[in-house]
């Protein structure tokens, strides 16, 4: 809770925010809760630490204790995710494409990735991103009737555009993707392969999905989502590799990727690290190469193939028919309502989601002909599967009664008291 404060307005606003968070159920497919610790480490003194440079390396004095954390940061990485190479300063997922782009990228460069409709993500080649308007991007769909990638489409457009970087990754496709492929075309055209497993880091650390590090390049991540760590970003490389187009150090060798890749974040994109978030960050790979984090991450993937199951009941709409991580999305138009409107009656209702656009979706970005739904959060308190079965009711009496504010908020009576049974445990 929050103690000792001076500024009352903004304080204020927080206990209602930790109100809010509490007595809510969040189904928001990018949040979830970070423990006390983490929550400690980014409150504590580190944030009054400038640290420009890499730990041993730095542009500051004063670094010798965050050095060391950066360095324990760096290794825990390394272990959970059996790598060579991590960068742990990005500020975040975003910050860590960026800086990757800026590695192996000139302006104008081509890239593809998965469409932003289609589930893909902002920095993959969204025309209003930096990603679509320093390069040039082409993106690939997900099959009409399937929902799932169009393996043609990618593979067709490859060899027609040539690009230099082909992303995998995406912010609302909720199958699993066949990297071995992708690299196998990237290789044909000789382009890099960049995966951003922002939502299923935590299920690539315990594979309990495809694992893109032995066949990608390069793997970006937020720390947030499933791998239930502060707001941030990592860089990624199973092993290291001499840079494609022979550009030489100050030795006149030529420069490795975590050469390049390293000052592309710094003094690329950003500046000084936030040592509060590293630490944050080091606490967080630590929890998650624990036998209880295995424990919540198989819960999550349990609770959204339970979730999926109960709505196709109810006769709803999801896209590719279910899921293989700890997204949902719902198609609604069946329910002839859109995703904008639901968003705010579930809300009413303390179920908290996102509307989402749909494959091939009709409906503007604002409106949306889907919702988002996501089980990382929830499964963080200790939610399980006769628990996910009365979500899903909860969510299919606000649809069904949409229209009938009396009902509503009877159900967010119900739900108030219901959530009281999962307490956070921060």
């Amino acid at each position: 809770m929050i103690h000792n404060e001076n500024d009352k307005t903004i304080f204020d606003l927080i206990k209602k925010e930790y109100y809010r968070q509490t007595n809510t159920i969040n189904l928001i497919a990018s949040e979830n809760y970070v423990s006390h610790d983490i929550m400690l480490a980014q409150g504590s003194c580190l944030t009054n630490k400038y640290a420009e440079g890499k730990p041993n390396n730095r542009y500051y004095g004063g670094c010798k204790n965050v050095d060391l954390i950066e360095s324990i940061c760096i290794d825990r990485a390394k272990k959970l995710f059996k790598v060579e190479y991590v960068n742990v300063q990005p500020h975040s997922g975003s910050q860590a494409n960026f800086a990757v782009m800026l590695s192996l990228l000139k302006f104008n460069d081509v890239i593809l990735g998965l469409d932003l409709q289609h589930g893909g993500h902002l920095t993959h080649g969204s025309s209003v991103n930096f990603s679509g308007i320093l390069y040039k991007s082409y993106s690939f769909k997900l099959n009409k009737n399937t929902g799932l990638i169009d393996y043609t489409d990618l593979k067709n457009k490859a060899y027609k555009f040539k690009p230099k970087v082909i992303i995998c990754g995406g912010s609302s496709y909720v199958r699993d993707w066949d990297y071995k492929f992708i690299r196998t075309i990237a290789d044909s055209i000789n382009a890099i392969v960049v995966a951003d497993i922002s939502h299923i880091s935590g299920f690539v650390a315990h594979n309990l999905m495809n694992n893109p590090i032995p066949y990608c390049h390069i793997i970006t991540s937020t720390t947030h989502k499933t791998l239930r760590g502060p707001r941030g970003g990592i860089i990624m490389m199973h092993k290291d590799f001499p840079n494609p187009w022979n550009l030489k150090n100050k030795n006149n060798k030529i420069k490795m990727m975590s050469e390049i890749i390293d000052s592309s974040v710094f003094p690329g994109t950003q500046g000084g690290p936030l040592m509060h978030v590293i630490a944050g960050k080091a606490i967080a790979f630590l929890e998650a190469n624990s036998k209880e984090y295995y424990n919540y991450i198989l819960q999550v993937k349990k609770n959204a193939n339970i979730l999926s199951q109960y709505l196709i009941s109810k006769n709803y709409e999801l896209i590719s028919g279910g899921t293989d991580n700890h997204i949902i999305l719902v198609n609604l138009c069946n329910k002839n309502v859109n995703g904008a409107y639901i968003e705010q009656k579930l809300e009413k209702a303390n179920l908290i989601v996102n509307k989402n656009v749909i494959p091939y979706d009709q409906k503007s970005s604002k409106i949306t002909s889907g919702i988002r739904l996501g089980t990382a959060a929830i499964t963080s308190r200790n939610i399980k599967e006769k628990d996910i079965i009365e979500i899903g009711e909860f969510i299919n009496q606000v649809i069904q009664n949409h229209n009938n504010d009396n009902i509503i908020n009877k159900i967010k009576q119900n739900t108030s008291n219901w959530i009281r049974k999962f307490p956070l445990n921060h």
